[in-house]
Formats: C-alpha cells, sequence, structure tokens
C-alpha cells in the first residue's frame, strides 16, 4: 500500500480554518514482532503477552502477542509526521492526553494507521496549543485500536 501523502497546512491561521475537521490519516505502520521486543526492551515492560510468541499463543485470549497499549500511543508523534506537514512550525512538543482507550487488541503482524481530527486550538505564548482527535485503526480490523485527544504545541 502506498505511503500517505502528507496534508500541508502553510500557517496556523489555516489550522484554525480547520477546527473540527479530519485532516489527514497516516500512512501504514507495521507492527512486527521485532518492534515489539525492542519497546519492551526499552521501556522494562517484558510481560509474556507481549514477547513470549509460544505461550501467547497457547495461552492468551488473542491468539498470539499483542503490542503494548502504550507502545501503540507512543506510535502518535510517528504517525502524525508522516500524514501532515505544518509549513510554518518550527517545532512541537509533546504535551500530554486528555483521554485514551484502547478498545482492541493490537497483535503482531497487523498494520496501523492514524486519522488526526484538529479538535481545538488555543494561542500560549510563541505559538499554539492544539487539541488533536487521534484515532488508530487496524487493517481489517472491526473497531479503533487507540481513540485519543492528543495535546501538542506547536512553536
Amino acid at each position: 500500500m502506498p505511503a500517505a501523502i502528507p496534508t500541508v497546512i502553510p500557517t496556523l491561521a489555516d489550522m484554525k480554518a480547520l477546527v473540527g475537521k479530519e485532516v489527514a490519516v497516516s500512512a501504514w505502520f507495521d507492527i512486527t514482532q521485532e518492534r515489539i521486543n525492542q519497546f519492551a526492551h526499552a521501556t522494562g515492560d517484558h510481560q509474556w503477552i507481549h514477547t513470549d510468541v509460544e505461550r501467547a499463543r497457547k495461552e492468551s485470549p488473542f491468539g498470539g502477542t499483542i503490542a503494548h497499549g502504550f507502545m501503540t500511543i507512543a506510535m502518535v508523534p510517528a504517525m502524525l509526521d508522516s500524514a501532515l506537514t505544518m509549513a510554518d512550525m518550527k517545532m512541537g512538543v509533546n504535551y500530554g492526553l486528555n483521554k485514551v482507550r484502547l478498545p482492541a487488541p493490537v497483535p503482531a503482524g497487523s498494520r496501523l494507521r492514524a486519522r488526526m481530527t484538529i479538535q481545538r486550538i488555543d494561542d500560549i505564548e510563541g505559538g499554539a496549543q492544539v487539541e488533536w482527535g487521534v484515532v488508530i485503526e487496524r487493517e481489517g480490523g472491526a473497531k479503533p485500536v487507540c481513540v485519543a485527544e492528543v495535546l501538542m504545541r506547536r512553536y
């Protein structure tokens, strides 16, 4: 499947005109067992449902290993970067999350992408705080794997 073509938003004023609209869909990201293992190594979360392929196949209600929920959330910046160019922005900073739900597991071997809606923009000193509505979907999945309100400060 081809990579996403990034949406270009020239200015903050242009961005403000898009509040309430879905503005971008990310590229697909492969969730391999290797990627899950790297996340486990980086975070120290080696729970068997993520890293023990044989045990997860036999004992997990998911039929195999699944990605960490926090791994799914941690992929939001890369997904945003693949989907969107904010031409006048010098830098962006993750500011946090208002709400996050993980309604479905992400089995190893899945492909994920995010749909992004600008929910709100507030002016801050030197820039703006953007509240993104992010829905991460799994290719072929019946429901989203993550629904979140993500806060980003752009300067």
